[in-house]
């Protein structure tokens, strides 16, 4: 009996084999040689654009379903449910006193009145109605379906094509494009652990930078194709130089892949264990990135110092960071911390923009680990951003840290579209700090006592 089985077992083999070599030569000639070499065929572009075609077929057959079944197809969002003009808390405390009083405001604004509870009312309810800073650690809703059930979660069978459409899409996402994207991540990462550990045996010298910046750049452009990323730079002169640091802000953990992708850089983190300890242990040995033990992290004069010792050397590499200190929604910037504002030297803002249309590349840190993010994003149709070098900025004269910072922060949001915020983005997982609260009560008692007569005591007086 197992003489007749040989030939077939032999077929299978030969099939098998063929079957390997043909991925293999197809990884090899598509993707790997091109990302030694920064070359593209294109074959994304025209990926991206077939995809916007199909998007906007099954939008317009979507909507006209849900039209005549009267469906509610996307979950009801808005950047702003209430309607707000810019002025101060003393001009809107005369505006409700004004509305309530026929007296002479000018001679009453320094008395209390009754009316003036309103106005806290009010911006307490409007805070929890809309809250600006809570939405900015949750996925917004699309304008328009990407033929992912987790971007409307309100779909509902509208057509028998639309559903066969759909389908197809798993189909070819889960079938095809994860187990190729996931093939790749792990070709991309183990070339850096084996590459980097091989480098870093070398003697210091441009031999051994030279190919460091090489292997890095091969191995995150692997990475990146493992995403299906489509990334068009802009203002490459403005490209972060040796001796500098470079901020930009923070979606997604991949921002590091989009940005090394283009230029090497010399990352910032803390020592961790298992394969992410393995990967930055092989890394450092080939580039002086700068890792910190769990203990030293919160030691803000010893990270300043490696930090400004990196950056007094000007053979090695700028230093990535991202200020924000955690994943905003790809909405907005919010408050950059301002110690690596205080090294005093060259900054070079970067502003990333994703297009939410191909993925969803916002890390909820409390909702999802990183594997189950990992395997979202290389289970979506294709990650596509747009990434601005803006002008180097250093700190003018007069300017402390934290100005210095909102004035990069600005600048930011202005190029990549994004909402420009105040608040700390460690309120993601902390409450509001006293200090807030404080602010406003000393505000409210400057406009009682006078500016010229306040005292730091009178708003204690003022609020009893």
């Amino acid at each position: 009996m197992g003489w007749f089985l040989l030939p077939f077992d032999n077929l299978l083999c030969m099939l098998l084999g063929i079957s390997f070599t043909v991925w293999f030569t197809l990884l090899l000639v598509f993707i790997i040689v091109p990302a030694i070499f920064g070359v593209s065929f294109g074959i994304r572009r025209l990926y991206m654009k077939t995809l916007l075609k199909v998007f906007g077929w099954a939008t317009l057959r979507i909507e006209r379903g849900a039209k005549e079944k009267n469906h509610l197809i996307y979950k009801p969002y808005s950047n702003g449910i209430i309607a707000k003009e810019p002025m101060s808390l003393e001009e809107e405390i005369k505006e409700i006193r004004r509305s309530g009083s026929s007296r002479d405001l000018g001679a009453a604004s320094q008395e209390f009145e009754m009316s003036d509870i309103f106005y806290f009312c009010r911006r307490g309810v409007e805070s929890i109605m809309d809250d600006e800073v809570t939405k900015r650690f949750s996925a917004e809703e699309l304008e328009s379906w990407n033929l992912l059930t987790r971007s409307n979660y309100n779909f509902q069978h509208i057509s028998l094509r639309l559903t066969v459409l759909w389908g197809l899409g798993v189909l070819v996402r889960y079938g095809f494009l994860l187990p190729l994207r996931v093939t790749l991540a792990f070709t991309g990462v183990g070339l850096l652990v084996v590459l980097t550990s091989i480098v870093g045996l070398l003697p210091s010298g441009r031999t051994k930078n030279f190919l460091s910046e090489k292997v890095h750049l091969m191995c995150y452009r692997i990475c990146v194709r493992a995403l299906t990323a489509i990334i068009t730079y802009h203002n490459s002169e403005n490209k972060p130089k040796n001796g500098g640091i470079c901020v930009a802000n923070h979606t997604s953990p991949i921002d590091v892949i989009i940005l090394a992708s283009d230029g090497c850089y010399a990352m910032v983190g803390q020592i961790h264990g298992g394969l992410m300890g393995v990967i930055q242990r092989a890394m450092v040995k080939a580039c002086p990135h700068i890792w910190f033990e769990r203990s030293e992290v919160k030691d803000r004069h010893l990270v300043a110092k490696r930090l400004s010792d990196h950056v007094e050397d000007k053979t090695k590499l700028p230093i990535l960071i991202f200020p924000e200190g955690t994943c905003i929604n790809n909405t907005s910037v919010m408050m950059f911390k301002k110690g690596s504002f205080e090294i005093g030297t060259t900054v070079y803002p970067v502003a990333i923009k994703y297009d939410p249309r191909f993925a969803e590349a916002f890390w909820n840190s409390s909702k999802y680990g990183m594997v189950n993010y990992l395997l979202r994003m290389m289970s979506s149709w294709a990650v596509v951003c747009s990434v601005w070098y803006l002008p180097p900025m250093r700190r003018e004269e007069g300017e402390d840290a934290v100005q210095f910072a909102n004035r990069v922060k600005a600048a930011i949001a202005r190029q990549g579209g994004l909402v420009d915020l105040l608040w700390d983005g460690g309120l993601k997982r902390a409450k509001v700090k006293d200090t807030f609260k404080e602010e406003q009560q000393k505000l409210y008692s400057k406009m009682l006592v006078g500016r010229e007569n306040y005292k730091p005591g009178a708003c204690i007086i003022a609020h009893k």
